[in-house]
C-alpha cells in the first residue's frame, strides 16, 4: 500500500555484491581508537549504524592518551565486554597495532637503528597480539612496515629496459646520480656515514699486476690461502704488493710514482664502486663455488667506505711513525744526560762554593748574544743538563702521546673498515629477525589462549619512500621472515615442516589499496603516451601485483582506501583514482576470502558522518537498499543515491508533492482520498 512503501526485508538475491561477489557483511570498518572512537559505546554505536565488521586500530605507543589510545588502556573487562558485544551482533574483529611503529629494522626518529627501539616495536605488537587473542578471538594484526629509506632508482623494480631512460620507477629526475645511501655500524647500529652518489672521491690508486705471470711464495698468506713454496699465478688486473706479490683486497698497496716521488690517486664515481663490488663478488662466489646470499655481497656503498677508511688508517699509521721517528734517539739522549748529570753534581758538591764559577760555561749563544747586545749568562754544567733533560722530555712526551693517539684512531679506522656495514643490508636483518619473533608471539598466543582464528602477524605495505612499501620488498619481507622464524621453531623441537607450516599461517600480508596507490606518484610516464593512457599502464601494474601476491597465498588482510596517487588522504573508496572494485575481483579470483577493511578518514571531513564512508564502500560494490518492494519482481531495487543524505532523497525528485503543486484538501475526507 501507499503507506508501507519500501518496507519490508531483503529478498534472497540482495545478499550478494553483483559481480565481485562479497556481502556487505564483509565489508569492515577501520576504527582508530581514540580518534574514530573514543570507548565501547562508540564501538557499539558503529555495530548499529551497520558496520558488519570492525578493524580495532591503536594510533598510541607507550603510554596511551585518550586521543591516541593503546591495547593497554582496555582491562579485562572491557576486553570481555568487547568480545561479547562482537559475539551477539556477529560483528567480525581484527587488531592494528599501533600507528607510532614503521618496521621491525629498530630505526629511530633520528635514522640509526637502536635494539632498543626495535625492543619498544616489538613490545606494541605483542600488546596488540594479546589483544586480537582476549577480544578478536584470533585474525589479522596489522604492523606497518617501513623499514628504512632507500633510493627508489636502485632497485631491481625500478628499472626497466622499456621505459623512460630505462626507469619504471623513479623518484626524482637527479635521484640516480645524487641518491644518498647511509652506512652504519654494525655493533651498535649508528649510521656514521652517508655516502652520496654523485659525489666523485679521490681514493689511492692500488698497485695492481700489468700482466700475467707466476712466482713461488717464500711464506704463508693466511688470507688467500697461499703456503710457502705455492706456485702462485697472477693475473692482470690483481692486487700485488710493491715486490710483485699476490694481495687480498684488504692489504692492497697505493701505486707509487717514482718520477714524481709521491704515490698516486685518482677520482672514482659510483659506477667505478659498483664495478669493483662486482668484481670482488664474481671472485667470491667463484671461490666457495656457488652463488652468494644477499647478505654475503659486498655492495657498492661498503667498498666505498671501505676504501676511505683504509686511507684513513695508512694517514693515521703514517703520522704515528713520523711522531715516533726520533723516539729513541731521545730516551737513549736522556740517558746519557743522566749520567752526566749525576757525574757533574758529583764534581760540583766537591768543588769549594768560592770555586764554582769557574765550572760555569755558557749555552750556545744568540745571535743578540754574539753581537754583545744581550748579555752573555753562564750556568752551571748541571745546571745546563737540567734545562736540555727538560727539553728532551718534553720531546718525549710529545712523541708519546701524538703516535699513540694516531695509533688508536688508525686502530679505530681499521675496527670501523672490518664492521661498517650497508644501512639496507643491517636493517634487513634486523627485520627478518623482528618480524620472525613477532609471528614466534603470535604462534604462542594463538596456541595458549586456543583462539578461533590464529592470530597473523600481517606487514601493511606503507609509504613507498621506505622499505617495504612496494610489493616484491613486501614479498622479500615475508618470505625472509618465515624462514627465520622456521629456524627458530626447528630449534625448539618442532620438524622442519611443522615449523614451515607454522611460519606460512602466522606471518602474512595487509595490502593497502591506498598506499599501493601512491606509487602512481613515482611511476615514470611515457612522453608519448597521453595522462590516460599511463593512468591505464599505472592500474595495469597494480593488478598485475596484486595477482602475484594473491596466487602466492601471501594476503592475509585487506585495507580499501583511496587517493589520487600523491598523498594518503584515505578518501573513500571509490572516490579517488585507485581501481578498488578491479583489486577486491582479482583477490576474489584467486580465492581469497580474508577482511576487507574500510579506511576512509577523509569522510569524518567531509561527509556528515565518517560512517557515510562504509556506505559509499557498499555503493561502489553494487549493494543495493535493503527493502522488499511491494513489486517485487517488476519494480526496480532503491539504490544508494536515492535516500543517500537524508530521508527523502537528493538525486532524485521525491515520490510525493508538497506546497502548491499538492490538490487542494478542502474537498478531500478524513483519509486525505480526494472526492473525484
Amino acid at each position: 500500500t501507499p503507506l508501507d512503501r519500501d518496507y519490508g526485508r531483503p529478498t534472497p538475491e540482495d545478499v550478494s555484491t553483483n559481480d565481485v561477489g562479497i556481502g556487505v557483511k564483509d565489508i569492515g570498518w577501520g576504527l582508530p581508537m581514540g580518534i574514530g572512537a573514543v570507548g565501547l559505546q562508540d564501538i557499539a554505536a558503529k555495530i548499529r549504524q551497520g558496520a558488519g565488521a570492525l578493524e580495532i586500530q591503536f594510533p598510541g605507543a607507550g603510554a596511551g592518551q585518550r586521543t591516541a589510545q593503546t591495547p593497554g588502556m582496555y582491562g579485562k573487562e572491557h576486553r570481555q565486554a568487547l568480545k561479547e558485544l562482537a559475539e551477539i551482533a556477529e560483528v567480525n574483529l581484527t587488531t592494528h597495532s599501533s600507528f607510532g611503529i614503521a618496521g621491525l629494522s629498530g630505526m629511530d626518529r633520528y635514522g640509526n637503528f637502536s635494539p632498543e627501539y626495535k625492543k619498544f616495536a616489538l613490545s606494541e605488537i605483542k600488546r596488540a597480539i594479546d589483544f586480537a587473542a582476549d577480544v578478536a578471538d584470533g585474525g589479522p594484526v596489522v604492523v606497518h612496515s617501513g623499514e628504512f629509506p632507500r633510493p627508489i632508482s636502485d632497485e631491481p623494480w625500478a628499472r626497466d629496459p622499456k621505459a623512460p631512460d630505462g626507469y619504471r620507477f623513479i623518484a626524482y629526475k637527479e635521484e640516480p646520480e645524487s641518491a644518498v645511501i647511509g652506512i652504519v655500524d654494525k655493533r651498535t647500529g649508528r649510521v656514521f656515514h652517508q655516502v652520496r652518489k654523485g659525489v666523485e672521491v679521490a681514493t689511492p690508486k692500488w698497485k695492481v699486476a700489468e700482466k700475467d705471470y707466476t712466482y713461488v711464495a717464500e711464506a704463508d698468506y693466511p688470507r688467500l690461502g697461499i703456503r710457502k713454496g705455492d706456485l702462485v699465478h697472477v693475473k692482470k688486473g690483481d692486487y700485488i704488493d710493491y715486490w710483485g706479490r699476490k694481495v687480498a683486497p684488504e692489504d692492497r698497496v697505493p701505486d707509487y710514482d717514482p718520477e714524481t716521488g709521491r704515490f698516486k690517486i685518482e677520482m672514482k664515481t659510483w659506477q667505478d664502486f659498483v664495478r669493483e663490488a662486482e668484481e670482488i663478488n664474481k671472485e667470491k662466489a667463484a671461490k666457495l663455488g656457488r652463488p652468494l646470499r644477499y647478505d654475503e655481497m659486498v655492495l657498492p656503498e661498503e667498498v666505498y667506505i671501505k676504501s676511505t677508511l683504509a686511507v684513513n688508517e695508512a694517514h693515521a699509521k703514517g703520522w704515528a711513525l713520523e711522531y715516533a721517528r726520533y723516539f729513541d734517539r731521545y730516551v737513549n739522549e736522556l740517558r746519557k744526560l743522566e749520567k752526566a748529570y749525576a757525574l757533574w753534581k758529583e764534581i760540583e758538591e766537591k768543588t769549594p762554593p768560592e770555586k764554582r764559577y769557574k765550572l760555569a760555561v755558557g749555552p750556545a749563544r744568540s745571535e743578540l748574544e754574539r753581537l754583545g747586545i744581550v748579555p752573555e749568562e753562564k750556568k752551571l754544567p748541571t745546571e745546563l743538563i737540567e734545562e736540555q733533560m727538560r727539553l728532551i722530555k718534553r720531546e718525549i712526551e710529545h712523541a708519546r702521546e701524538a703516535s699513540t693517539a694516531q695509533e688508536q684512531q688508525a686502530k679505530d679506522a681499521e675496527m670501523m673498515r672490518k664492521y661498517a656495514e650497508s644501512s639496507r643490508k643491517y636493517a634487513l636483518r634486523e627485520s627478518y629477525e623482528g618480524y620472525a619473533e613477532a609471528g614466534i608471539a603470535a604462534w604462542e598466543a594463538t596456541r595458549r589462549k586456543k583462539t578461533k582464528r590464529p592470530i597473523v602477524i600481517a606487514i601493511e605495505n606503507l609509504y613507498p619512500e621506505n622499505y617495504g612499501g612496494h610489493p616484491e620488498e613486501l614479498r622479500n619481507l615475508v618470505k625472509n621472515a618465515r624462514k627465520v622464524m622456521e629456524d627458530m621453531l626447528v630449534k625448539r623441537g618442532l620438524s622442519r615442516k611443522e615449523a614451515r607450516e607454522a611460519a606460512k599461517t602466522h606471518i602474512k600480508i595487509t595490502l593497502d589499496t591506498g598506499h599501493l596507490n601512491m606509487w602512481r606518484k613515482y611511476w615514470h610516464d611515457d612522453p608519448k603516451k597521453s595522462v590516460d593512457e599511463n593512468d591505464a599502464e599505472f592500474k595495469k601494474w597494480m593488478l598485475k601485483e596484486v595477482e602475484k601476491l594473491a596466487k602466492e597465498d601471501m594476503i592475509g588482510n585487506v585495507h580499501l582506501s583511496d587517493n589520487f596517487g600523491y598523498q594518503d588522504e584515505h578518501l573513500i573508496p571509490g572516490t579517488g583514482t585507485a581501481p578498488i572494485k578491479e583489486i577486491v575481483e582479482t583477490l576474489r579470483k584467486h580465492g581469497y576470502k580474508g577482511p576487507l577493511t574500510v579506511e576512509a578518514g577523509a569522510a569524518a571531513t567531509t561527509e556528515p558522518a565518517d560512517i557515510v564512508g562504509l556506505y559509499k564502500t557498499w555503493r561502489l560494490f553494487g549493494s543495493p537498499v535493503y527493502a522488499a518492494h511491494y513489486l517485487p519482481h517488476f519494480a526496480p531495487k532503491r539504490t544508494w543515491t536515492e535516500i543517500q543524505y537524508s530521508y527523502f532523497g537528493q538525486t532524485q525528485p521525491p515520490y510525493f508533492i508538497v506546497g502548491p503543486y499538492a490538490p487542494s484538501e478542502d474537498w478531500t475526507l478524513w483519509s486525505r482520498v480526494p472526492l473525484e
